[in-house]
């Protein structure tokens, strides 16, 4: 069976590749700016506290599974073995979905922020599908290669990411802030249920984490990936989690209260270069553009490769097409499942270009609700699938908290994201909410997971082999193997 590399990566690089996912200078100038113009105002940075509570308790069960479950299909493979292979195969084919149009969505906001900064620092107009082209061409290429080349440059692209954000927000707090200072009810745990319309705000606090769950799926690529795995997850969740609060409460302390919520609902980019100019200078402006452009490339590089790696999951199943399953026999990468990527993201990318539609109103916002909604919807399932899954396993490792308690309450929470969404779908979408697209995003996600069951079905009465090792083959000990397999069952 082909094999990724092993030991291409460790605990930095995981953290590197998942938080890359996560985007932060895409979330932040993207999110908070509609957080506080239109959701729960100059509350949002407690609204982010209450995601990095939520997701940190999610993450408790989640981490409980990587101890045990070593498979690059994380989801699909995690669901598969606590809610059996039926639910799984379902979830596995929609974060197969969520992945492939996440990088389709970044290659939309990529291509709007460089066809942007071009026209202001240098006057110059290009076509965004030249860009789109660009971005495209350049991930192909890379994730040719070993995941190790693309972990080192993602690391680079996201240190200077996270410096900018964290230059401006270091600035505000040495300086004192702007008119109000540095005022504490932006952290207030209460006021991320207040503004008009809380429910939006929290919704895109939760939005911009989408991706940090990415790191179980590099454990057959990892340096011992029991240790590594649960430790870069959490490192993800919480790191990260702190780092939006402050960068969030910071640009309100800089903007002003009053200020910042007429701000971020005109001129949302603002938001952030304002006290960037008024506290580091213009040539930060200057610089903070360009980091959008890397920052955004950065993030589609990282979805690209959690496509990759769901579609060489299913394909060495022999599913869809078992030549998905191939790796290279020199860097280990899913070259045939990383080429397939590319093509599908370059044929959704054409058909809005043809379409006439925006980048950033259209590809990206559209395709990021229809990834957003099919992964939290995986993503409540695993947290119930982590209470089956020790239920009838691993009997030394149930916990009260860790294997019950955690994951119950974090599917409990991730139940009521998933409401958020749908409650907030019109608000999220904007402009793209009047396109037939929009109408049919839930109607593809639940058409998807339909097709997922009944396709379960077909293969448990038709081909049972195949059925047997739906979400069943994990790494133990370096050795692939399936549940059936003597040596430790469903591990």
């Amino acid at each position: 069976m082909d094999r990724l590399r092993a030991n291409s990566v460790g605990v930095v690089g995981v953290v590197f590749m998942a938080i890359a996912t996560a985007a932060p200078i895409t979330a932040m100038t993207g999110n908070v700016p509609v957080a506080v113009g239109f959701g729960n105002g100059t509350g949002a940075p407690a609204g982010y506290l209450f995601a990095t509570v939520v997701l940190t308790v999610f993450s408790v069960g989640y981490v409980a599974m990587t101890k045990h479950i070593t498979a690059t299909g994380a989801f699909y493979g995690f669901v598969s073995q606590g809610l059996g292979r039926v639910v799984g195969l379902a979830s596995g084919l929609l974060a197969v979905l969520a992945y492939i149009v996440f990088e389709a969505s970044i290659v939309g906001i990529f291509a709007y922020f460089a066809q942007t900064t071009v026209l202001a620092q240098f006057g110059v107009h290009l076509p965004w599908q030249l860009f789109a082209a660009i971005m495209l061409a350049a991930t192909a290429i890379l994730s040719y290669f070993d995941i190790h080349l693309t972990s080192r440059l993602l690391g680079v692209m996201l240190v200077a990411e996270v410096s900018m954000l964290f230059l401006m927000a270091v600035a505000v707090l040495v300086r004192g802030g702007g008119p109000d200072g540095i005022p504490l009810s932006p952290v207030n745990p209460l006021n991320a249920f207040g503004g008009p319309a809380a429910g939006l705000g929290l919704f895109f606090a939760f939005w911009s984490w989408v991706g940090f769950e990415s790191t179980a799926m590099y454990g057959e690529e990892s340096r011992e990936p029991k240790k590594t795995i649960p430790r870069a997850t959490l490192i993800s969740v919480v790191g990260v989690g702190i780092f939006y609060i402050f960068v969030s409460w910071m640009a309100i302390a800089g903007n002003g209260l009053a200020r910042s919520v007429q701000v971020a609902a005109s001129d949302p980019l603002g938001f952030f270069f304002g006290p960037t100019e008024t506290f580091v200078g213009h040539w930060a402006v200057l610089l903070f553009q360009w980091l959008l452009i890397t920052g955004s490339f950065a993030c589609g590089m990282a979805f690209h490769q959690c496509a990759a790696r769901y579609m060489y999951a299913i394909g060495r199943e022999g599913l869809i097409w078992k030549r998905l399953g191939r790796t290279h026999p020199r860097h280990g990468s899913p070259f045939v499942a990383s080429f397939t990527q590319t093509a599908i993201a370059v044929v959704i990318v054409a058909l809005f270009s043809l379409a006439g539609q925006d980048p950033y109103l259209s590809l990206y916002t559209l395709m990021a609700i229809l990834g957003t909604m099919a992964i939290l919807i995986v993503q409540t399932l695993c947290s119930f699938a982590v209470i089956g899954y020790f239920a009838r396993n691993h009997k030394e490792s149930r916990h009260w908290f860790k294997t019950f308690t955690a994951p119950l309450l974090g599917g409990i929470g991730m139940i009521a994201v998933v409401w958020l969404l749908v409650d907030n779908l019109g608000a999220a979408a904007g402009a793209a909410a009047s396109t037939p697209f929009f109408h049919a995003i839930p109607w593809i996600v639940a058409g998807l997971f339909v097709i997922g069951i009944l396709g379960a079905l077909a293969l448990k009465r038709f081909r049972p082999d195949t059925y047997a090792v739906l979400g069943r083959i994990v790494l133990d000990d370096a050795q692939e193997r399936t549940e059936e397999e003597p040596a430790a069952v469903a591990q």
